[in-house]
């Protein structure tokens, strides 16, 4: 299956290579190339760098990149237009780590390209409490974590990445905090932690899947 890949565009070369370590972990089937640094060292952006990066991302379904500051930015869309399709490649205007993360994660469910840099571009918004709280869900249940780690992010990407093709919406609580259970950052904000019990509220058609799929991931603590 092909999926979207990720280029990301820094001044700083460990930068880079650090979000798409982060990225690449949660998303182990994207591509996720770091183009960060000068060509000698140093801090800046390289051009021919960000052109051969895409170049490598490109399996067939495109590439979004993301940038850290406003001179990549520049560097990120001159690059993109100078491909042969330009519109193979799309720079997202989202946070770098932030988006990174909740575009990877899009990405491995198999999401297209406008779904990655939508999923990019929404990292770190509030959700939406009151349209969530208009109808009552469907299905509920209460997840106890067993797990050593908790919601943090390699479970917290498992997570959202379960529940990514469920035809439902699924809300996760902990204490007085709500979030989307397709948010990777949202999840790990949560800062549950093992001995946690998390709600899930779940409404759509696919409602009783999502939370059979939520309740199969924490009874079998995640992989772990």
């Amino acid at each position: 299956m092909s999926r979207v890949g990720l280029v990301l565009v820094s001044h700083s070369a460990k930068l880079a290579e650090g979000v798409a370590e982060l990225a690449a972990e949660m998303a182990p089937e994207v591509t996720v190339v770091p183009a960060g640094g000068l060509a000698e060292g140093g801090l800046g952006t390289d051009y021919d760098a960000v052109v051969a990066a895409v170049q490598r991302a490109d399996s067939g379904s495109g590439v979004v990149l993301l940038y850290d500051l406003g001179s990549a930015q520049m560097t990120a869309e001159l690059a993109t237009e100078s491909l042969a399709d330009p519109n193979a490649a799309v720079v997202a205007d989202a946070p770098l780590v932030e988006g990174a993360i909740a575009a990877a994660v899009a990405a491995q469910g198999g999401a297209d390209r406008t779904a990655v840099v939508y999923a990019a571009a929404s990292a770190g918004a509030a959700p939406d409490l009151a349209e969530a709280a208009e109808s009552p869900a469907e299905e509920t249940a209460e997840l106890t974590l067993r797990n050593d780690v908790g919601l943090h992010a390699r479970p917290a990407a498992l997570l959202a990445r379960t529940l990514a093709d469920v035809d439902a919406e699924v809300r996760v609580r902990l204490g007085d905090s709500e979030v989307d259970a397709r948010s990777v950052l949202g999840l790990m904000s949560l800062g549950a932690r093992q001995g946690d019990t998390l709600r899930l509220d779940a409404r759509g058609a696919q409602a009783a899947e999502a939370i059979r799929r939520a309740k199969e991931l924490v009874e079998t603590n995640f992989g772990e």
